[in-house]
């Protein structure tokens, strides 16, 4: 019997919102039979910077007990759902900078024939969301790794209406994560359990 799929959630939050969809993602995969890490991405900001901002502030006291991920949680991983909010139309630098730190793990083909997929949120509408998990696969293609997107794969997809990915518009921090964001989140998660299994025991056979 092929054994259960390793996930491996990394994301970047610096609010919460992101990291409240992490932990949907990685619960439902979890009950998808998943053995799952859930990890956040290195902080780079400074003290100052995030004291300024009292959710910031209070996020980062929150979340002190997540471990931060390291090249190895990916090598382990069967599957990589990476999180982050918008930057610019990009990842945050600080998923961006973990992702860099796996050249080590590329160069040695490591990373390849794995399963990922990619969730975001943004305050605002239209705010960067596709075009942030657009760039954010790219780092999967030159990974040699196989992109699991949600697509229109569910019902619960003609609602939330992003196929990239799980996305999340908070409003300046106005609107909480709703059961438009966590179904979608849990279609995703399942999506990627189910489809790494396949391929996992397609590698077995």
């Amino acid at each position: 019997m092929t054994t259960a799929v390793k996930l491996a959630v990394i994301y970047y939050s610096s609010t919460g919102f992101s990291a409240e969809i992490a932990k949907e993602i990685s619960q439902a995969a979890e009950k998808a039979g998943a053995e799952v890490r859930l990890l956040k991405a290195a902080e780079l900001a400074s003290e100052a910077a995030i004291s300024s901002n009292d959710a910031w502030a209070a996020h980062a006291a929150a979340s002190a007990g997540i471990p931060v991920a390291t090249p190895a949680d990916v090598e382990w991983a069967d599957a990589v759902i990476f999180g982050s909010p918008t930057r610019f139309g990009n990842i945050s630098s600080q998923l961006k900078q973990f992702i860099d730190t796996l050249g080590g793990l590329w160069a040695q083909g490591k990373l390849a024939d794995k399963v990922y997929s990619g969730f975001v949120t943004t305050a605002t509408a239209h705010g960067g969301q596709e075009s942030t998990l657009l760039a954010l696969y790219n780092s999967i293609h030159h990974f040699g790794g196989l992109v699991v997107s949600p697509g229109y794969t569910d019902p619960v997809k003609f609602v939330d209406g992003n196929p990239y990915g799980t996305s999340h518009v908070d409003a300046q921090g106005n609107n909480p994560i709703g059961d438009q964001t966590r179904n979608a989140a849990r279609h995703q998660a399942e999506r990627v359990v189910q489809v790494a299994g396949a391929l996992k025991a397609g590698f077995a056979a």
